[in-house]
């Protein structure tokens, strides 16, 4: 999937590149630890209300593969070497500060691949001419390389992660929660461009805006057995939480309005996703990405 809003180039609100290159300073990894799975679900037990059960359960069902902080490759460039390519090693390739790039790297994070999906990082502003050659002719990220082949696209690449390997599901079985993921699905990208048009405005936030914040409010609050898109974390989540983080951190810091004010929903999202490791050791640090965009917009 593209969006006019946050192509994987240089714009305003994906930065061109990262210096130092990752592992730098700039690369905030959070270590918060909620309860293990099958204490939370003791407790439950412990209460008299079944549907406290029931959520602890699905909880545990859906617990992410807690993995230790990650060493990651600084990104490649155009002087690069390509590592050896198509060798049966499954590979990622992202920009670190790519938001569709975020999306694939969490869903590999949550289901514990760490050993299995090597993350190399390239470097948009300065890329090298072999990924377009040899890896991926549409030269965007992300993109894996898989039994040979490679695939490319953020949506079709998390699902693709979740079918094809092993690790917590991404999806429930429920088929109402199956068909409301398909229709946010499909939002996603009018989502970030309604947003992304005021942050770009020197005008107040438009109503369109407000609107499409409203909306995933009130899709947040469509299931009552946790506080994600579904309830429960899903890739749906996924989906959203990379635009989220950084609309929350820009709107801020540029036109001095609380993403979260009067939207409960969402401020218990940004609360509860910021407890997964698997998204957090994806997460820049906010001012690196306020400043940049800042920059780039011309703003003092």
């Amino acid at each position: 999937m593209s969006s006019l809003a946050f192509p994987c180039r240089s714009s305003p609100l994906t930065p061109a590149s990262i210096s130092p290159p990752v592992p730098s300073p700039c690369i905030k990894i959070r270590r918060s630890r909620p309860a293990a799975p099958h204490r939370r679900l003791i407790a439950a037990r412990s209460s008299s209300s079944p549907r406290t059960v029931a959520m602890a359960a699905a909880a545990a069902a859906a617990a992410p593969v807690i993995s230790p902080k990650e060493n990651l490759p600084p990104s490649l460039t155009s002087t690069s070497e390509p590592p050896p390519l198509f060798d049966g090693t499954t590979r990622l390739y992202v920009a670190y500060h790519c938001p569709y790039a975020q999306r694939a790297w969490i869903a590999r994070n949550y289901k514990g691949l760490q050993d299995k999906i090597k993350i190399v990082g390239i470097d948009l502003a300065d890329r090298p001419a072999w990924y377009k050659e040899k890896v991926y002719p549409q030269n965007k990220v992300p993109s894996l390389e898989h039994n040979n082949q490679v695939k490319g696209e953020s949506l079709d690449l998390v699902k693709y992660i979740d079918s094809n390997f092993d690790g917590p599901a991404l999806l429930p079985d429920d088929s109402a929660k199956k068909q409301f993921a398909e229709e946010l699905l499909v939002y996603t990208d009018e989502f970030n461009k309604a947003l992304y048009s005021s942050i770009t405005s020197k005008g107040d936030v438009a109503e369109e805006t407000v609107a499409a914040l409203d909306k995933i409010e009130a899709a947040l609050g469509k299931f009552s057995d946790g506080p994600f898109f579904l309830g429960q974390f899903s890739l749906v989540d996924i989906a959203y939480v990379p635009f989220i983080e950084r609309f929350q951190i820009f709107f801020s810091g540029i036109k001095n309005y609380d993403i979260t004010k009067d939207r409960p929903n969402i401020q218990k999202f940004i609360e509860e996703v910021n407890k997964i490791d698997a998204y957090t050791q994806t997460k820049l640090d906010p001012q690196f990405l306020l400043e940049h965009t800042k920059k780039r917009l011309g703003i003092e």
